[in-house]
């Protein structure tokens, strides 16, 4: 019996503008410098194309032993970001999408979303809030970088 599919979003606004956002969100090893403490190291585990950000660009991060590699599908400069765990780990199925929008007067409204397919039956309603929980803290400690990026 395949896992039921579950899914979050988180919602922020930002003074910093979307280009602002995307460029810290989308950029690999940017992580390691606004996601601290639950993000140490980031990398390019490979470039994507045309733009090291771009389709088919996998970043690492997290802290060893324990890297999340993510690759991205989607790729809009300043818009919008989807990526999904690399090969398929840790959770089937993954999806995020990141998307910044401008908002009336200045700034950004910053929608972050994910689905995954729930790996063990009846486990997917904890993950979900796990997820979303780790998505508030990295889209709010990304929001704080791009309004006090100098």
């Amino acid at each position: 019996m395949p896992g039921r599919k579950f899914s979050f979003e988180v919602n922020r606004t930002s003074t910093a503008s979307p280009d602002t956002l995307f460029a810290l969100e989308a950029d690999g090893p940017s992580w390691a410098k606004w996601g601290k403490p639950l993000v140490v190291q980031a990398r390019w585990a490979r470039q994507g194309t045309g733009e090291p950000a771009g389709v088919g660009a996998v970043r690492e991060v997290g802290l060893w032993p324990v890297l999340v590699r993510e690759e991205t599908v989607e790729y809009e400069p300043g818009r919008r970001h989807v990526y999904t765990f690399f090969r398929g780990r840790p959770l089937k199925d993954y999806r995020a999408e990141v998307v910044f929008t401008p908002a009336d007067g200045g700034g950004t409204h910053l929608r972050w979303t994910g689905s995954f397919t729930e790996p063990v039956q009846g486990s997917g309603p904890l993950l979900a809030a796990g997820l979303k929980r780790v998505i508030e803290l990295f889209s709010g400690k990304l929001v704080k970088a791009a309004e006090t990026r100098r």
